[in-house]
């Protein structure tokens, strides 16, 4: 039977623990779309779930190697949303961890950190050239009033948006500073 969730995760973390725990419970995912899970019912505990962000898109000719290369040491790719993939394996094949040295995790946590800076330069950029255009027909052209009370809304939002983007990025870059840290007691 198909199953579907409306849920919304900013950490891909927390959002792979919660896909284990609905394995554990019966459901494996079988599509995802943005906020949107499908399940199916299958035993408790069958697959383990990984999620990652690739360098590229999945149709890159990089990312379409990667994903045969998992696909052949019994890793399968759910579902795929942007650069976000979805991975599961059967939990009777044993632990299933994507990177297991230091360099691929910081590789890894800074592509979602890179991602996070571009979304709050972009929230930034965009937010205050809408604020400065507003204030400017504001001054200069009283009759557009309206215009220049939407540029200041929207400039405003934007703003608040690149400050949320910059929140959401501090446990990244938190997780890149304590691997580099722990990479340099090892070497």
């Amino acid at each position: 039977m198909k199953h579907i969730v409306r849920k919304a995760y900013w950490n891909y973390e927390k959002e792979e623990i919660w896909l284990n725990e609905m394995s554990a419970k019966g459901m494996s995912l079988t599509d995802y779309s943005w906020c949107r899970y499908v399940f199916t019912e299958t035993s408790n505990n069958e697959y383990v779930y990984r999620i990652e962000l690739l360098e590229h898109l999945p149709t890159h000719a990089e990312s379409i190697s990667y994903l045969k290369f998992l696909e052949e040491n019994g890793v399968e790719c759910v579902a795929t949303y942007m650069r976000w993939i979805f991975l599961r394996k059967k939990s009777s094949e044993g632990a299933f961890d994507i990177y297991s040295d230091i360099e691929s995790k910081i590789k890894h946590y800074k592509r979602i950190n890179v991602l996070w800076n571009t979304m709050m330069a972009m929230g930034f950029t965009v937010g205050l050239f809408n604020i400065i255009i507003g204030l400017i027909n504001l001054n200069i052209f009283n009759q557009m009033a309206y215009f220049s009370v939407v540029n200041l809304i929207l400039g405003g939002f934007l703003v608040v948006l690149g400050l949320l983007f910059l929140k959401l990025g501090s446990p990244v870059r938190k997780k890149i500073k304590g691997l580099q840290q722990e990479k340099a007691i090892r070497e």
